[in-house]
């Protein structure tokens, strides 16, 4: 599948259907830092967001977790604002969890992460931000 069709098929634009979960890996309580209005953005757009860090108990009214085997449900897209250092990690969980939708935010790049997670059938956008995406999809249909 190429990226474009990828895409749009996670962010599911133009449909009320799946994929309507996003786990936030590294979402952070700060309104001014991407994490957050990102994740609040696609939040207004009707996607239910699982904030996953451990250090703060809840942000944008949602219950915070520790990780994503944490998680009440298996998120349909894991949205990931961590340093690349902490992508292959995130990968393995993934995979522990047969989850299948890995999308790393623009400016976050780890090659060999990705590649391993594909090979393993997740599907993977990488250095693309999720809202300029979903912008540019909502407006193009």
């Amino acid at each position: 599948m190429n990226e474009p069709e990828l895409i749009r098929n996670m962010l599911a634009v133009s449909t009320k259907e799946s994929p309507r979960t996003i786990a936030v890996i590294g979402l952070s309580e700060v309104a001014s830092k991407p994490s957050h209005y990102v994740s609040a953005y696609m939040q207004q757009r009707g996607y239910k967001i699982y904030p996953v860090n451990p250090s703060i108990p809840e942000v944008l009214g949602e219950r915070s977790y520790p990780s994503l085997a944490e998680l009440p449900i298996k998120p349909d897209i894991v949205n990931v604002f961590r340093l690349p250092k902490f992508i292959p990690a995130i990968v393995d969980e993934m995979l522990q969890l047969g989850l299948s939708n890995l999308w790393v935010q623009q400016g976050i790049i780890h090659q060999q992460a990705a590649a391993r997670a594909e090979a393993a059938g997740i599907h993977v956008v990488m250095d693309r931000c999720i809202m300029i995406e979903h912008r540019r999809l909502a407006y193009a249909t």
